[in-house]
Formats: structure tokens, C-alpha cells, sequence
């Protein structure tokens, strides 16, 4: 990595971070109101946003409750996708250089957004400040939210008259558009997608959303290897 950044490179590091932090954490309150359509409490559900902290594992869960499977599917399919977190752990430990108590605390704010804008920075510094703005923005605002979600929906009927459920959908969706920057990772949407949709009828709600991540998993193990580093 070079020297240290700009006052003014660091300003609009913590600006651009800010705006992502506003955006996601804003979105806490889709969850909320769905978490409690779908039979959590209020407790329960800002609980798993303080202590999971993961959207898409947050949205999964409950998106399995919701559509009737069982509770160790919806832990399934949660831990399933939040092993990405893992993954990007390893990639973020040498660039940012934490140690101890730090990388600990670091560890809980391990998302999209926050590996995201702290990747590709060209200090040590910029991805610090990269990841603790936007992790701490996203969780402070997105437990915020949660609460604000989750308490209109319990005052609501029934939450899902207001379209609240299809967030579920529309979250994955969300996450998964950037995502389809090729022809092979196309591919291996409409794979897992068919897999999915046909296992609907068959199986306990649940499976489905598993087979289809290991269409994914074994794309990725037999794709090949290329010798070249990039």
C-alpha cells in the first residue's frame, strides 16, 4: 500500500461510507415487519440483528419460517449463505492488520457493505476507515430500523398486506443483480434457480433454497482453474 491519504480522500472515503450505511441499515425496516409476519416477536426479531447481523442470512431464516419449514432448515439455509463472511474475512485480515480484541470486534462487522467499501482502497488507513464507518453506520441504523420494522408490524393486522413479505424476494434479488457480471455466473442463476422451482412441490420448505446454493458450490469446485494469477 502507498502513503497516507488526503484529508480530502479520507473525507469522501467516510462520505461514500456514510451513504452506503444509510441505504442498507434503512432497509432494517422491511425485515422487521417481515420477521414478525412471519411469527417472531419483537425481541426475537431485533435479537437476530444484533447478534446475527447478516441480512441475507436475516432475510433467509425468515423467509423459511415464513413459507412453513422448520427451524433447523431456516439455521441451515442462514448459516449457509453467511459463510460468505468467512471467506471475505480472508481476503480482509491482511489488509487491514487488526490483531486481538480488534479483529474480534471487527469479525461482527463483517458484511457486503463494509468489505465492499474497504476492498480496493490504496491504504491501510482508507480501508480502516472504510470498514468501521460503513460497518458501524449499517449496524447501528439497521438494529435502529429493525425496531422501528418490527414494532409497526406487530401494531399491523397482518404486515403482509402492505407487500412486506415480498421484500424476502426482492432483497436476494437485490443482492444477487450486481452479481451476474458474466456468462457463467448467469448460468449458474438459472441452474440454481430451476433446481429451486423444482424442488418447490417436493420438498419441506427450506431444501429448496439449499439445493440451489449447492448448485452454486459445485460450480464453483469444477470450474476450472486457471495457473496465472491475476
Amino acid at each position: 500500500m502507498s502513503g497516507p491519504a488526503a484529508p480530502g480522500d479520507r473525507r469522501a472515503v467516510v462520505r461514500d461510507s456514510l451513504g452506503v450505511g444509510l441505504a442498507t441499515g434503512a432497509y432494517g425496516v422491511s425485515f422487521g415487519a417481515v420477521s414478525v409476519a412471519s411469527g417472531l416477536s419483537v425481541a426475537q426479531t431485533c435479537a437476530l440483528s444484533l447478534l446475527m447481523f447478516t441480512g441475507a442470512s436475516q432475510f433467509a431464516l425468515v423467509g423459511v419460517l415464513a413459507s412453513g419449514g422448520s427451524a433447523a432448515s431456516a439455521g441451515a439455509t442462514a448459516l449457509l449463505l453467511g459463510t460468505r463472511n468467512a471467506l471475505y474475512g480472508l481476503r480482509l485480515a491482511p489488509l487491514l492488520g487488526w490483531r486481538g480484541l480488534r479483529r474480534v470486534g471487527a469479525a461482527h462487522l463483517l458484511i457486503d457493505e463494509s468489505t465492499a467499501m474497504s476492498v480496493g482502497r490504496t491504504t491501510r488507513a482508507d480501508a480502516r476507515t472504510g470498514f468501521l464507518v460503513t460497518g458501524l453506520a449499517v449496524f447501528v441504523l439497521w438494529n435502529l430500523f429493525t425496531l422501528l420494522g418490527a414494532v409497526g408490524g406487530a401494531v399491523l393486522e397482518d404486515p403482509r398486506d402492505l407487500g412486506l413479505d415480498a421484500a424476502v424476494g426482492a432483497a436476494f434479488l437485490a443482492l444477487l443483480w450486481p452479481r451476474l457480471d458474466d456468462a457463467l455466473h448467469r448460468l449458474v442463476a438459472v441452474a440454481a434457480a430451476g433446481v429451486a422451482l423444482g424442488l418447490v412441490p417436493l420438498a419441506p420448505a427450506g431444501v429448496p433454497v439449499l439445493a440451489a446454493a449447492g448448485v452454486a458450490l459445485l460450480a464453483g469446485l469444477l470450474r476450472p482453474r486457471s495457473g496465472a494469477t491475476p
